[in-house]
């Protein structure tokens, strides 16, 4: 892993062409928008009235968006309708050679889909913004933005591409989509886990919260405002995370033998006594 920026080279405004418009996409647009950036988006859902409001023009055919000239193609699709939406893309559609970047929390797995579904001319860049419309609502300084430059032939795009997230003042951290997945497991993954699982416990705040409990209850509310298809996604195609499952599973058994150790002890303890 590695701190890192882009190439010294000029940043010049882009034309970027957004797949799919939920909430992080909508997010993500404001600032890019608020730098200068031309937005195009298209998705399933008819989003023309916001798009409209915020200046970006929405397609709803994809062929037609496709066509546009766009010099980037932001992937914000979930992690499940990822491989569908690459596929059934008409990327003959396409009149020029753009970027494709994706911007999922989980890596290897858009990155192979990526490199199997585009033509070799096209470039690659799979990053990962890891914060979001809560954690970001104040600005991006020092939040942190993962990249890996898999296939890239155009720097200057890849450059200026990156620029929107250094003006900002994002932590950008180069790494491997590999070391990113097994890294998020241990922290983005358990994070959303126990999240959930405190959810399903149905914790609320009492008259005698301390401020640990607090922080759990932060923990669930935040975790339960994303989709329970992106807690899904974290798991189902992060190879790693699996183990880390096992790995909670195995410390919650140890903690429970450990009380149940103690409890034994006193109760021979107290039963001596008498």
């Amino acid at each position: 892993m590695a701190v890192s920026s882009s190439s010294s080279s000029p940043s010049r405004n882009l034309k970027i062409g957004m797949v799919g418009f939920g909430p992080f996409a909508q997010f993500l647009a404001k600032i890019m928008i608020k730098q200068g950036h031309t937005l195009r988006a298209t998705s399933p859902s008819d989003h023309s009235s916001l798009c409209q409001d915020l200046g970006i023009s929405f397609f709803r055919d994809t062929g037609t968006f496709l066509e546009a000239n766009n010099d980037v193609i932001l992937i914000c699709t979930s992690i499940l309708s990822l491989s569908e939406v690459l596929n059934t893309m008409p990327l003959h559609c396409l009149k020029r050679s753009p970027l494709f970047v994706d911007v999922l929390s989980v890596k290897e797995y858009p990155r192979d889909v990526l490199l199997k579904v585009l033509p070799v001319e096209l470039d690659v860049l799979c990053t990962h913004p890891m914060f979001g419309p809560e954690s970001g609502k104040n600005g991006w300084k020092d939040l942190a933005f993962m990249y890996e430059r898999v296939r890239i032939k155009d720097e200057a795009t890849c450059s200026s591409f990156l620029r929107i997230f250094e003006t900002e003042g994002c932590r950008m951290l180069e790494m491997s989509c590999e070391e990113h997945d097994m890294v998020a497991a241990r922290s983005q993954f358990l994070t959303h886990t126990i999240g959930r699982i405190l959810s399903e416990m149905e914790v609320k705040p009492t008259s005698m919260s301390t401020r640990g409990f607090e922080t759990l209850i932060h923990l669930k509310e935040s975790t339960m405002k994303d989709s329970s298809d992106l807690f899904s996604g974290l798991f189902v195609y992060n190879r790693f995370a699996k183990q880390e499952l096992k790995n909670l599973e195995l410390s919650l058994e140890k903690v429970k033998q450990m009380l149940q150790d103690k409890m034994t002890e006193e109760q021979k303890l107290n039963e001596s006594k008498f």
